[in-house]
């Protein structure tokens, strides 16, 4: 470590550096620092006399080169005063400066000091501007997060509270306002998520206000595309085969451009489902939202279904509110998980779809006891339908809707079947059962027209009036058959899935009726003592078989592609065949029985005196009763009818003629009472012989016979086998010996 240097060898140091100056600004740039330190450190006496140590020194210096030079030593001398004087003056110069320079020195170590102070000040208040300028920009910030609140900019909200929080509130983490703004974020999060969630149930209020009338936009819009499907069926047959919602359909109706969604009559904005998404997504809360979202959805469903409905009420709006409710509601499920994947899934979606579903079936089975109108529930199916194709075209799945169809059908079916009955029973029972008069042409057309009858002459070879077959019954009921025909098909009209079903429940409901209502109540009026109404049953129960056998053909063309081929057999066509036979027995019993009240009357003297010359008048009334009926009451009967009535009647007849003499009572038979009956009886065969049908004799061929063998002189012939199997083969062979007996 070097050794310290002494105060006084450092001030004469300095001075011989000051001395030795090589020019006047190096000698002041030299002496005022010395000063100055010396001023400063309180040295400035010890600087005087180093200063006078150094003129002391260079005047004995001075004094002994003067020695040996005096002269030059005068002159030196002189020289020194003056430069004595010039160093006293320079001195005092010094010591002037000296003090000019300390009292500058302090003044300048005051302004310093006061220049240090002000840069801090400075500094100060440049770091409080700025820190200023900062929460002021983190204030403005958290201010227009509020301001865009307030415009319902959420987004935007959220957006400036995000730079807020990573960005202007890093730079002023030093204080207490950023502390505090930090603490307020998640509350201003959550007043962003609870604004925008208010403005999404605002919108969900509102959809679910617009929900009925987009389902009625939706249902029109399925209209319109039936009704440009018909018009394009019509133009090209071809296309009736494809209907609505085919492939073919949705091509051929694909530039007609229509939204749903958005159009001139509704118009459906997802702008704040979009924001609400992009909110809850931007906090991290996309699960939560989709949670609240769906159960706000169920809610809404919940509020959207009624506790019960009409079906009475004569536009349908009840069911029709319903079903566009729903509708409208689907649809926009629909479109939502379309516009906004992830927001809501397929299996979310189906289950609302199918508890509504479930509850709208519910509902309208819990009403369906009110309708009692066939063409209502056509009414009430039609809605249905319109809905069902309407959801189809959205993608959704109508199994169940389909399948609820078939229950209304056969409400529907039994609702026809009940009013048809009606009808048909109250036509049969105020039916005249007389052949139906026809006045002029045009009416006769009518009846034709619509019964199935093929007339055996031409309308020119016609004369009014004229009379028909059968009775009024006939045309009225097929009017009704045709009419219970068309609007069974009515069903199927727009939307039904199950055709086969109304093929196969028509022809059973069909059969009921004509077997029910129609043949078994005509069978019941079989019971009537008038013989006139007895055939016109027979008369109309052999047109019926004949309608029942179109009726066949009919079903078979008219029955739907997915039906089971070949024929359709209707049970009513053989009970109506069955049950001709029924009324052929009864109009043989009545005529039999009147037969019989006219054989009752007959009054044979067995024993008679005298020879009767005229027949019995029971028998000119018997032919004359089975002329008259023949030409009346039976004439229009087909002729085979009524050849057999005949024949029955004459064997009937024939027999109780025989019965007379085979009485019991009947004791004694004379010859004149023989002739009396051989008189009916040839009388009987004359009448048969005008009838112009020969097997009606064989008829009387037992009865002819019987009174020959009573007549014949020769009795013992029939005895005699050979000529009995000859000449009485169709006598009794138990009467015969009776009768020749008595």
């Amino acid at each position: 470590m070097p050794a310290t240097i002494e105060p006084r060898n450092e001030l004469n140091y300095v001075i011989q550096q000051i001395v030795l100056s090589s020019s006047d600004n190096d000698f002041f740039d030299q002496l005022v620092p010395a000063i100055k330190d010396a001023s400063k450190e309180s040295r400035g006496y010890l600087l005087l006399h180093a200063l006078s140590q150094y003129s002391d020194d260079r005047e004995a210096e001075i004094e002994k080169i003067c020695s040996t030079n005096h002269q030059e030593f005068t002159t030196s001398v002189n020289q020194l005063l003056h430069v004595r004087e010039g160093t006293v003056n320079l001195t005092t110069e010094i010591l002037r400066l000296n003090q000019a320079i300390q009292a500058s020195t302090e003044k300048l170590a005051e302004q310093k000091k006061a220049l240090v102070e002000s840069r801090g000040v400075r500094q100060n208040t440049d770091e409080a501007t700025q820190a200023l300028t900062d929460c002021l920009e983190v204030l403005r910030l958290a201010n227009q997060v509020h301001d865009l609140l307030g415009k319902k900019s959420h987004y935007a909200a959220l957006r400036a509270l995000d730079e807020l929080q990573n960005v202007q509130l890093r730079g002023v983490t030093q204080y207490r306002i950023a502390d505090m703004i930090q603490k307020s974020v998640p509350a201003t999060k959550k007043m962003i998520a609870d604004a925008v969630m208010t403005d999404l149930n605002t919108w969900l209020f509102r959809i679910r206000e617009t929900s009925q009338f987009l389902g009625e936009v939706a249902f029109y819009h399925t209209e319109q595309r039936r009704t440009r499907q018909k018009e394009r069926a019509e133009k090209f047959t071809y296309l009736s085969n494809f209907k609505l919602n085919s492939a073919i359909e949705l091509v051929s109706d694909e530039n007609i451009e229509f939204d749903t969604l958005d159009n001139e009559d509704v118009q459906v904005e997802f702008t704040p489902l979009f924001e609400c998404m992009h909110i809850h997504n931007a906090l991290g809360q996309t699960d939560k939202f989709r949670a609240d979202y769906a159960a706000t959805r169920r809610q809404q469903k919940e509020l959207l279904m009624p506790t019960s409905i009409t079906l009475i009420d004569s536009e349908e709006l009840s069911l029709s509110e319903l079903l566009e409710g729903i509708a409208g509601f689907a649809i926009v499920e629909k479109a939502t998980m379309q516009k906004t994947p992830g927001l809501r899934s397929t299996e979310d979606v189906d289950e609302l779809w199918d508890s509504m579903c479930q509850t709208a079936i519910a509902l309208i089975t819990k009403a369906l006891h009110e309708v009692d109108n066939a063409e209502m529930l056509l009414k009430i199916k039609g809605v249905i339908a319109l809905f069902i194709q309407t959801m189809e075209s959205w993608g959704y799945p109508v199994g169940a809707l389909d399948n609820f169809l078939l229950t209304l059908f056969e409400k529907y079916a039994e609702l026809l079947k009940r009013r048809f009955s009606d009808d048909f029973q109250e036509i049969v029972s105020t039916d005249d059962y007389m052949p139906m008069p026809i006045n002029n042409l045009d009416e006769y057309d009518k009846v034709v027209n619509v019964s199935w009858y093929t007339p055996d002459k031409s309308t020119d070879e016609l004369r009014f009036p004229c009379v028909l077959p059968f009775s009024q019954m006939y045309p009225l009921c097929c009017i009704d058959i045709r009419n219970f025909l068309n609007q069974f098909y009515f069903f199927s009209d727009d939307h039904f899935q199950q055709p086969r079903v109304i093929d196969d429940k028509l022809k059973t409901s069909l059969d009921e009726l004509l077997s029910e209502k129609v043949c078994h109540s005509l069978v019941e009026r079989l019971s009537s003592q008038y013989l006139g109404q007895i055939v016109q049953i027979l008369i109309n129960l052999e047109h019926f078989e004949i309608a029942c056998q179109e009726l066949e053909q009919l079903l078979v063309a008219a029955r739907s592609s997915s039906s089971v081929g070949g024929s359709i057999i209707l049970s009513a066509t053989e009970e109506f065949r069955s049950n001709k036979k029924t009324a052929e027995k009864r109009i043989f019993e009545l005529v039999n029985s009147k037969i019989d009240d006219l054989i009752e009357t007959a009054e044979y003297d067995w024993t008679a005196h005298t020879l009767e010359k005229e027949p019995s008048n029971y028998m000119q009334t018997l032919t004359q009763y089975l002329s008259n009926i023949m030409n009346t009451v039976l004439l229009g009967l087909p002729t085979e009818i009524k050849e057999l009535i005949y024949f029955d009647a004459l064997s009937h007849a024939a027999s109780m003629i025989l019965s007379l003499p085979l009485s019991p009572d009947v004791k004694k038979i004379n010859p004149n009472g023989v002739a009396a009956l051989a008189k009916d009886v040839r009388f009987l065969s004359d009448f048969v012989d005008t009838l112009g049908n020969p097997i009606l004799q064989q008829n009387l061929d037992e009865l002819q016979q019987t009174v020959t063998l009573m007549q014949a002189e020769n009795s013992d012939e029939y005895y005699d086998v050979s000529t009995r199997n000859k000449k009485y083969g169709r006598v009794d062979a138990l009467n015969g010996p009776l009768l020749l007996e008595k």
